[in-house]
């Protein structure tokens, strides 16, 4: 455990299991602290980029993701120490179950983050149709494994008075840690607009304030703040280490631009990879695959995940925009894609009984179901030749997709991907290579894989200093 360093308050919001109400929670505590002056930086324990960007959202900074499966638990320690505040609150929000994780021992579980971040655990329990059982439930969370500091806990669907009266009262009475909050249920819905891979995106949503309004009426009325403070307060100082901008150094030469499509099609980028890819030399240009009609001078294009099945229409309609992408890949324009942007990459996918024409740079029409056809952590090792990582590099990831390969791939497909772990596009294959675009559905982490960003900076000068 930290026992030296700089105080940096922090709390985990757990939960009992997925849609127990630790978003909910952990967006409130950010807004309710923001209202009072406090200053906040939030965390997303995992690789989740759309609550990572609802917490962003509510704490008005970007927030990080700690996932010691994609960047090992130093690097987890490193993330925190190196972008945590010391002069407000840290808002640590988990993952599904507080003991959920890899394998029977609950490997790279949100306990396992919280031990080692020495940070106390407040578990969000749904208490709807139970009373005294819901306190044999966090006498188990409290005593399963005592390293872990469960401090407190905050009951969600809360039927009534007597509903609560009787929780609180058997938990006080055998648990030994208090009731920080008690949320009643939520007439009007869940403020939180969800759908098929899980909250509607922030950058998609309308209504913000509503939201906003409704998270803080509940923090502010039914929660115990300053308890939860006392407690983020109370956590052991931490170690800062070198952020991960100064850790990467850039090559000599004229600054390369990269264009970043980042809109509410394409939303899923970890600060980490767009600050690496500066760190290595680099310069960023964003820029809208569902408003602007071509692309921006660039020297590299980063396409990352998002919704393009959502935006299929508007994405099909651009037809100028998917053109100058596939003339630029023909020119040998670098080009590294994830998930949705392998999507787009595409001949076509189809989606909901109908056929929307992508951009045609990988010989590959895919078909979106109703079912994930890929999730959880991968890994792969690089195999093959591509644009950016050598032979024998392994590389860590996960994926999240609906999406697959359409019947099967054409010969001569070429792939630099072995997969490991996790499924990738075809036959334990992934990686799809065209000259020098380089196409996946594993979604990678630059703390995680430090080879990334100098490389593709690299291929991006050697595609500027050739013009």
């Amino acid at each position: 455990m930290p026992s030296s360093g700089t105080a940096r308050p922090r709390v985990v919001v757990a939960g009992t299991g997925g849609d127990s109400g630790k978003t909910l929670v952990s967006l409130g505590l950010c807004l309710a602290w923001r209202d009072e002056g406090t200053p906040v930086v939030a965390f997303k324990k995992g690789p989740d980029y759309i609550d990572a960007a609802w917490l962003s959202w509510a704490s008005g900074s970007p927030a990080r993701n700690l996932d010691s499966y994609l960047m090992g638990f130093d690097g987890v320690a490193d993330a925190f120490g190196a972008n945590a505040t010391t002069d407000g609150f840290n808002v640590i929000e988990g993952n599904r179950g507080l003991f959920d994780g890899a394998r029977v021992h609950g490997v790279h579980s949100t306990a396992e983050l919280a031990r080692h971040l020495a940070a106390p655990v407040i578990p969000v329990v749904d208490v709807t149709k139970s009373t005294r059982t819901v306190a044999a439930l966090v006498y188990g969370l409290v005593h399963f494994d005592e390293r872990v500091p469960v401090a407190g806990v905050i009951l969600n669907r809360v039927g009534s008075a007597r509903h609560e009266r009787v929780i609180r009262g058997a938990i006080e009475e055998r648990c030994g840690i208090p009731v920080l909050g008690a949320l009643r249920r939520m007439h009007g819905g869940d403020p939180l607009p969800g759908r098929h891979l899980g909250l509607v995106t922030v950058q998609e949503s309308g209504g913000l304030d509503e939201v906003a309004q409704r998270l803080r009426a509940v923090i502010r009325d039914q929660v115990d703040l300053a308890a939860i403070g006392a407690l983020a307060a109370g956590a052991p100082p931490i170690d800062a280490t070198v952020a991960l901008r100064s850790t990467v150094t850039a090559s000599g030469g004229p600054a390369p631009t990269v264009g970043v499509i980042r809109d509410s099609a394409f939303a899923f980028y970890y600060p980490e990879n767009l600050e690496a890819l500066e760190a290595a030399g680099a310069e960023l240009a964003f820029f809208s695959a569902v408003r602007d009609g071509g692309l921006p001078a660039m020297d590299a294009l980063y396409i990352g995940g998002g919704f393009p099945e959502t935006h299929a229409g508007q994405l099909a309609a651009n037809r100028g925009l998917l053109a100058s992408i596939r003339e630029a890949a023909a020119a040998g324009l670098p080009i590294y894609a994830e998930c949705g942007g392998l999507m787009v990459l595409c001949r076509s996918f189809r989606w909901q009984g109908e056929v929307f024409p992508m951009a045609g740079v990988l010989p590959l029409d895919l078909v979106v179901d109703a079912r994930p056809q890929g999730h959880g952590y991968a890994e792969a090792r690089v195999d093959g030749p591509n644009p950016i990582f050598e032979p024998g590099t392994v590389v860590r990831g996960h994926e999240f997709h609906y999406s697959r390969v359409d019947g099967e791939p054409p010969d001569g497909l070429r792939t630099a991907y072995a997969m490991q772990r996790g499924t990738g596009t075809h036959a334990g294959r992934d990686g799809v290579v065209v000259d020098n675009v380089l196409a996946s559905y594993v979604h990678l982490h630059a703390r995680g894989c430090p080879q990334w960003a100098p490389g593709f900076a690299r291929r991006a000068r050697e595609y500027r200093t050739s013009q």
